[in-house]
């Protein structure tokens, strides 16, 4: 088929656009919540990466859409998953644990950095899946579903950018956002139950979507009214290429030299 553009395609594009955006609420607060545990710098850069991976899985996965129908089982993997986090998380601050971060632990014997970032692309894989097929349907031009959806993702990059701006500003927005991310687990298994004709219903975009802006509100609420954050000295500065600042050097003591 020969390239062609029509006013029809740019209004496509538009539309693949805020689809990604609006579907974003969700998909934002747990990728701001899988890079907690690194230092400010190293958040910005595994993102980063992130991206990167994540233009590359759409453009395969755009170019194989008719095989993604059949891949259910990663929407299960992924709530799984999603529902281990919170658990995680308010068991850890239940047991006196709430220093440590559920995330903070590595994988495959990598840097916390890498962890992070493969945490990242996985994610990315399975909220891409959806956006994809809706894209497919909504227009057969190759070049429509790969400009709206690489679009998309780069709106969802900056969504994200103000959640982090926003939790290191009140911290105990963190609860609310793994609250969230505990309902976007439960969705994900419904999706994969309903796949399978387990359960009949499904739950809607607008309701889901809904859900997430009301626990949103109320997490802020808590945070900055509720849970005022107390006014505690700036973290020592952490070089960005280190998971742990080493500790500080030791003073020497004048009494041990000899004179």
């Amino acid at each position: 088929m020969p390239f062609s553009i029509e006013g029809a395609d740019l209004v496509t594009i538009g539309l693949l656009v805020l689809l990604e955006a609006a579907l974003s609420a969700d998909n934002a607060l747990v990728l701001a919540v899988l890079v907690l545990p690194l230092p400010k710098r190293q958040q910005k850069k595994a993102l980063q990466y992130g991206i990167v991976g994540a233009f590359a899985f759409r453009v395969l996965a755009t170019l194989f859409a008719v095989h993604l129908i059949h891949m259910d089982w990663v929407k299960l993997l992924g709530g799984l998953y999603l529902l281990y986090l919170p658990f995680k998380h308010f068991s850890q601050h239940g047991s006196g644990g709430g220093d440590s971060h559920p995330l903070a632990k590595t994988l495959f014997g990598l840097s916390l950095f890498w962890t992070t970032v493969v945490r990242v692309e996985g994610t990315d894989i399975v909220f891409a899946i959806d956006s994809i097929l809706v894209a497919v349907g909504m227009s057969r031009k190759l070049w429509v579903i790969l400009t709206g959806g690489l679009l998309g993702i780069v709106a969802m990059r900056l969504l994200i950018g103000q959640m982090l701006s926003l939790v290191g500003r009140y911290p105990a927005i963190v609860d609310g956002a793994y609250v969230i991310v505990a309902w976007v687990g439960v969705k994900l298994v419904l999706e994969f139950l309903h796949a399978l004709r387990v359960i009949g219903f499904e739950i809607p975009r607008a309701i889901s979507i809904g859900i997430v802006l009301v626990l949103f509100a109320l997490s802020t609420v808590y945070a900055v009214f509720i849970k005022k954050p107390g006014k505690e000295p700036p973290p020592p500065a952490v070089d960005p290429f280190m998971d742990i600042p080493g500790p500080p050097a030791r003073p020497k003591r004048r009494g041990s030299e000899k004179g």
